[in-house]
């Protein structure tokens, strides 16, 4: 069974076609990166307009890529949810009036459940339970996945996600947007125990928060400028690396440790932050957990994602029909109403 997939929630424009839920058939990313980096972060307006110019084309190249027609497709799998809502839009009305023309079931597809099935492409031998650390630009959650369309949330942030936090003290620092690329780029030469950076407490055993994290690199860099001294930005960049991504290891592998976690997982942007991955690997080979990492290509946002989890979700009956709405949040574990196939 093939699947296209079709990602529009944030500033990249996706598509991809997915054959049972594991084999990658084509992937094409249509970005506005570049333009968005220009104020230093997404610009809502912007990423709407360029996916309303990017999405045709970026369909059209999955599929030739591919090989198929859309005729040849079983099913049009599309993100609803969560996301900017006017960029989330674009994709949902675009794959309606696709999956309307061409007389194939329309398949709605968390965001997060999206990153989380990217792990299938990487593994294909991956199976559910496992528990994973989905962080990215606007999440960070460690979640049980308990079946392939059913989770379980154990913690999440109570502010600012590890992405969004990245973006942020990357912008305080002067480094360029996206910032958990240049963070970890300007990390490789600093000292990441040059500054003393708190370790924000917060309710719930695997809850994180990260607001007061930020502001505390904040505070370094205005000290440092009302006395007149210089901020060394590669020892800085190396210490909030090395406290944040401390943060997520520890909570996800504490959480592994309590439920007896036998496959510990990362996904989402935040996953190709090489500091974090090598804390949750040796982490993990302490408790005796397998680690599953996805490849770079697939921590940030694509077709491929959504692609491959539509799968899980077509074939349990979750489809929708033409007045399926696009949501700015809606939580991974939460109840959706479906048509049934």
């Amino acid at each position: 069974m093939v699947i296209l997939g079709i990602e529009s929630t944030c500033d990249e424009t996706a598509a991809a076609l997915v054959e049972d839920g594991r084999l990658l058939k084509s992937n094409v990313i249509s970005t506005s990166v570049k333009e968005q980096a220009l104020y230093g972060g997404v610009v809502p307006e912007i990423a709407s307009r360029r996916h309303c110019e990017y999405i045709s084309a970026t369909v059209d190249k999955a599929l030739a890529d591919a090989g198929y027609t859309i005729d040849q497709v079983d099913a049009v799998a599309v993100t609803f949810a969560p996301g900017l809502i006017g960029a989330v839009l674009v994709g949902v009305n675009f794959a309606k009036g696709l999956a309307y023309s061409a007389g194939k079931p329309l398949v709605p597809v968390h965001h997060l459940r999206g990153h989380i099935a990217a792990l299938y492409l990487t593994h294909p031998e991956l199976k559910p339970p496992f528990l994973c650390l989905v962080a990215s630009g606007g999440h960070s959650h460690i979640v049980q996945v308990e079946d392939y369309t059913q989770f379980h949330v154990l913690g999440r942030t109570v502010d600012d996600a590890a992405g969004e936090a990245f973006d942020k003290v990357a912008r305080t620092l002067g480094l360029p947007y996206p910032g958990g690329p240049s963070i970890a780029a300007a990390a490789k030469t600093g000292d990441p125990h040059a500054y003393r950076l708190p370790v924000p407490h917060v309710e719930g055993k695997y809850n994180v928060s990260f607001s007061g994290l930020k502001t505390a690199v904040l505070n370094e860099v205005n000290q440092a400028r009302m006395k007149g001294l210089e901020i060394n930005v590669p020892d800085l960049a190396a210490s909030f690396q090395e406290r944040i991504d401390g943060i997520l290891a520890e909570k996800l592998l504490l959480a592994a440790a309590d439920t007896g976690a036998q496959q510990v997982c990362l996904a989402g942007g935040v996953a190709a932050n090489g500091r974090l991955r090598q804390l949750v690997n040796d982490g993990a080979q302490k408790l005796g957990a397998q680690v599953f990492l996805p490849q770079l290509k697939f921590c940030g946002d694509n077709g491929a994602m959504i692609a491959s989890q539509g799968y899980y979700e077509y074939i349990a009956g979750h489809t929708a029909g033409l007045d399926l709405n696009g949501l700015p949040t809606l939580p991974i574990d939460s109840p959706y109403f479906f048509e049934k196939k």
